[in-house]
């Protein structure tokens, strides 16, 4: 009751194959690339509401054009 041999888990990959198919599989693999790479983007770039707390606008600034500001980004 260990853990899998190796021939478990060839025979897993086979049923997997033929039930879903290499090309959906493929396409799945690419899916899930492609999110990776977008969250690790996504945590690579600054967040625009932290670069706001760190840098607040100038006291003669008004709502308005800081709210512009936000959406120029």
């Amino acid at each position: 009751m260990g853990s899998f041999s190796i021939w478990h888990w060839l025979i897993l990959l086979v049923i997997v194959a033929l039930v879903f198919g290499t090309k959906r599989l493929r396409n799945i693999g690419e899916d899930v690339g492609q999110a990776i790479k977008g969250f690790k983007k996504g945590m690579a770039e600054p967040d625009d509401q932290a670069q706001l707390k760190a840098d607040p606008p100038a006291q003669g600034e008004s709502a308005q054009a800081r709210s512009d500001k936000v959406d120029s980004h």
